[in-house]
């Protein structure tokens, strides 16, 4: 179905991808400040299965889903995963790249190869929740520092809209 060697070679992509702190880096970094490590590693399962819907769509086609109840901090997570444009662009324009067309089962080979990425980020994303969390206490410890961390992703969202506003911009 699957050859090894796609399967390996899209390991070590997503890996290199997953990596580098994006938007649920940013989401559970936070989450971990404000709330500590149970809500953080919550919000990082919660984003993980969000991210492996983005898969079922680029396999199947299936719309997002989202919920509201107790279990806030696994539908934040699932919303930023499901809504996440740097896996939207992975997904949707690299993961293709990794399918043996001559295997067949094509949709199959999305949701294993989604598998993949979706256990990486979990790992991933869990240590960055874990070591977050450890650093609450210390930021708790002054209400200036929870006030810094929270201007600095502010000013952080900020830039990232200014970017995109200039760069679709046409001289």
């Amino acid at each position: 179905m699957l050859p090894t060697d796609r399967l390996l070679a899209f390991g070590i992509t997503a890996f290199v991808v997953i990596v580098i702190p994006g938007p649920s880096v940013l989401f559970v970094v936070g989450r971990a400040l404000a709330s500590g490590r149970r809500v953080a590693v919550l919000t990082v399962v919660g984003n993980a299965l969000g991210e492996y819907l983005q898969v079922i769509a680029v396999a199947f086609g299936v719309g997002a889903l989202a919920e509201r109840s107790d279990r806030r901090s696994f539908a934040q997570g699932f919303t930023v995963g499901a809504t996440n444009p740097k896996t939207v662009v992975f997904l949707a324009a690299i993961l293709p790249q990794f399918v043996s067309r001559a295997g067949g089962h094509v949709p199959v080979q999305i949701l294993l190869l989604g598998l993949v990425f979706a256990a990486i980020a979990l790992v991933s994303d869990t240590m960055w929740a874990l070591a977050a969390g450890g650093f609450r206490a210390w930021f708790a410890r002054s209400p200036r520092r929870l006030e810094l961390v929270g201007g600095a992703g502010g000013l952080a969202i900020v830039a990232v809209g200014a970017g995109l506003i200039v760069s679709g911009r046409k001289d």
